[in-house]
């Protein structure tokens, strides 16, 4: 929202329809919920003013029997598209609920974050008319907190993402919370950690991971700052 607002392209990448979800809001047959989940995360991406995103076929929750090279070409592609100066992902822990899809993908991406700025790396993206290209930055979401069904012994002893940058969301946490509401079948995850996300809904922590150049992650200040057009 805060990219959206301040004029920047921003794009949302998702390798799932997690049709294979616990909580399905009526959605009896797997691919009833995927067709809901899409719909709802059209709803959302509208809410939060994203440019463009994309929901890709793979298995939901079966990421980590998928083969790497695949995914993370899969993504280089997108990079090379799309040509973001900032990338951002899960980080490895997998974020709230600890997700192994989640982990999968944070790997997949910081692979492919180093990868599209290397000729060598998918060439076969030359025949597409792509071009390798290098973003500037590379940031894990700090996880404002952890919650795993049926599996509370993980709010204590999860080790999770730290932080080298905070954003103060302040009257843009209401509109997040509206695109939270867009996601009707994971209503009830919505009410077992409703307080958390509340609490949580004003302030987004990330983690420096990688930028262009020699610097340190304490002096970072803002997410789009240190960033410089190509050819300047």
């Amino acid at each position: 929202m805060l990219a959206a607002g301040a004029g920047a392209e921003t794009y949302v990448l998702c390798f799932t329809d997690g049709q294979a979800g616990h909580f399905r809001e009526g959605a009896a047959a797997d691919a009833d919920l995927g067709k809901l989940r899409r719909v709802e995360m059209d709803a959302a991406s509208a809410v939060l003013g994203v440019t463009r995103h994309e929901v890709l076929n793979f298995p939901d929750g079966e990421l980590a029997s998928q083969s790497f090279q695949e995914m993370t070409g899969i993504v280089v592609e997108h990079i090379r598209r799309w040509q973001p100066q900032v990338v951002l992902t899960f980080g490895g822990d997998g974020g709230v609920n600890l997700h192994r899809d989640h982990t999968m993908i944070s790997a997949v991406t910081t692979a492919a974050f180093h990868w599209a700025g290397r000729t060598e790396m998918y060439p076969d993206h030359v025949g597409t008319g792509l071009h390798s290209w290098s973003a500037q930055k590379l940031y894990y979401a700090s996880t404002p907190f952890v919650s795993v069904r049926d599996r509370p012994e993980l709010t204590e002893t999860a080790a999770t993402v730290p932080w080298s940058l905070t954003l103060e969301l302040g009257q843009l946490a209401k509109r997040k919370l509206e695109a939270f509401g867009k996601h009707s079948s994971q209503r009830g995850v919505l009410e077992r950690v409703g307080e958390h996300v509340t609490q949580g809904m004003s302030v987004e922590r990330y983690l420096l991971v990688a930028r262009r150049g020699m610097a340190s992650v304490t002096a970072d200040a803002g997410m789009f700052a240190g960033i410089v057009e190509d050819g300047d």
